[in-house]
């Protein structure tokens, strides 16, 4: 499968999802009509590239808000690249003032066994 690269609109995120090197970035907002069919195709992405996952696989998030069906999926994708990629890690930035999007990088560093940086950004 080739690489994901998508324009952010007012309710979906930029995503760019590269093979080569492996790494995956979302930026925006993450407020979707359908998130599940939103999602879909970044993590079958995922599954179909696991096998190239072997080595340093970056994940960047700048997401500036996000809905609770976003969040179901934003976790299903960081599950996939959990058992898929052993050397992953996850640079998850927020607006230093936005303390939600600090506590939700947090809740998913206590979940999954990836590891988090949390970067504070000003806005």
């Amino acid at each position: 499968m080739s690489d994901i690269l998508l324009d952010g609109t007012a309710k979906t995120p930029a995503v760019k999802f590269a093979k080569d090197p492996i790494s995956m970035s979302l930026s925006g907002r993450s407020i979707p009509e359908n998130s599940i069919e939103f999602y879909k195709p970044l993590l079958e992405w995922i599954d179909l590239n696991a096998t190239s996952m072997d080595k340093d696989v970056s994940i960047s998030v700048k997401l500036e808000y996000f809905n609770t069906s976003s969040s179901k999926c934003l976790m299903d994708l960081f599950k996939r690249i959990e058992k898929a990629a052993p050397h992953a890690s996850v640079h998850w930035y927020y607006e230093e003032e936005d303390e939600d999007m600090l506590e939700a990088g947090e809740d998913y560093d206590a979940i999954i066994d990836i590891p988090f940086r949390l970067i504070a950004t000003s806005s």
